[in-house]
């Protein structure tokens, strides 16, 4: 342990303290946590017990932070410590602590008990993260007076934003788990509609996205989609883009060509589907005959149906690998017995036995419950002998009558 200066001592100056090492600070009281320091690690997360080991330092999320605590801490080259900072809570202060201290990257998980107005007007934020889950409460943004980075995640219809655009703006709305869904609909988001760069974010294999609200984003120059969409043929209004990405998209259906837009000089198109792909590859080489690429453009790996499904298809794609892996073993072994299953009792003993593998399982979180319930109708709609569908609701009461998370 580093003793810190006590009164009598001189304090620290502002990035004074680079060295790796535990140190006790007064982040919510006199000396309340420890910090430790490891080498190499430019990320700091904080948030309530809940969190566990996803939180380097617990505090409750009403309680108010000194965050000038970490004014005396530097990296190695002398730029402020922590770099990127992560906060699961409802103290507002890092906006005010930031009018003198940049920070880099702000990942902010808001715990509101009631409609919240947060003003970032006068700070130095080069990236912020707002991640909102389904508490009910809104978050309305009064936005940096700066050139910074807005990405948004959630439950989109809780935020609103006044004041300076954001020179990008990443949205990435929580939709359903399912291809065949209704498709998503994004909620008005004000005057987040005048940004020029947009990003809109999802799952390869989950509800689609409707391009739909492109329609009230009239000045956008750079489009950039990861995931699942639907409506690519309202894209041809955008001729003004002059860059545009598409990654992680298995269905390009109705995407215009490329000569629509003829700004267009800088293009991506990465794990993409493969007879879309091989149509923009040729697009592609046809434009720069007439007109050469100023900047990047390339399409690759194009991928198969098959490829979707097996990277994709199973909701403990996103999982650690140790977790992922007995999952997946778990999922094979229950689906396997399910094809022999002539019987729903057959059937309840599968999905039972899947689901009691993760009753003493360290990490399953909400998240973590709400994929194996995914899971679990996945191998409900999987081939059995039984003769008639196992329906929905009957799969979910074997769940939750087996489970203990």
């Amino acid at each position: 342990m580093i003793e810190m200066p006590n009164d009598s001592q001189a304090s620290p100056s502002a990035g004074s303290v680079r060295e790796v090492g535990g140190y006790p600070i007064d982040l919510t009281g006199p000396l309340s946590h420890t910090l430790v320091i490891k080498p190499g690690v430019g990320s700091l997360s904080i948030g309530p017990s809940q969190l566990g080991k996803k939180a380097d330092l617990h505090v409750s999320p009403d309680t108010h932070i000194d965050w000038t605590v970490f004014d005396v801490f530097a990296t190695p080259a002398g730029s402020p410590w922590p770099r990127f900072l992560h906060y699961t809570g409802s103290d507002q202060s890092f906006f005010d602590w930031a009018q003198k201290r940049p920070i880099e990257e702000m990942t902010w998980t808001p715990i509101l008990s009631a409609d919240t107005v947060a003003d970032a007007t006068q700070s130095n934020l080069y990236g912020l993260h707002i991640e909102l889950d389904q508490s009910g409460r809104s978050l309305s943004l009064r936005l940096p007076k700066r050139h910074f980075r807005l990405s948004v995640s959630g439950d989109l219809s809780r935020f609103s934003a006044t004041g300076d655009m954001p020179s990008s703006l990443t949205l990435a709305p929580r939709t359903g788990r399912r291809r065949n869904d209704t498709p998503f609909l994004l909620p008005d988001m004000g005057e987040l509609h005048k940004v020029t760069s947009l990003t809109l974010q999802n799952t390869p294999l989950g509800q689609p996205i409707s391009l739909e609200c492109l329609n009230r984003f009239s000045n956008l120059t750079s489009l950039s989609l990861w995931g699942n969409f639907c409506d690519l043929d309202l894209m041809a209004y955008h001729t003004q883009l002059t860059n545009l990405e598409l990654r992680f998209m298995p269905d390009l259906g109705g995407l215009p060509t490329l000569n629509v837009w003829p700004l267009l000089n800088r293009f991506i198109a990465y794990n993409v589907e493969e007879i879309a792909g091989k149509r923009l590859k040729q697009q592609m080489k046809t434009r720069a005959v007439t007109r050469p690429w100023s900047d990047h453009a390339s399409v690759s790996q194009l991928r198969k149906a098959e490829w979707w499904t097996t990277e994709f298809s199973r909701p403990f794609s996103y999982w650690p690998k140790r977790l992922a892996k007995l999952a997946n073993e778990a999922y094979n072994v229950a689906r396997a017995t399910l094809s022999k299953a002539r019987s729903f009792a057959e059937a309840e003993a599968a999905i039972t036995a899947f689901t009691v593998r993760f009753n003493n399982l360290k990490g399953i979180e909400t998240t973590e419950r709400e994929d194996l319930g995914e899971a679990v109708w996945q191998l409900s709609q999987s081939d059995h002998l039984i003769g008639q569908p196992i329906a929905e609701e009957m799969a979910q009461q074997w769940f939750d009558a087996a489970r203990e998370y």
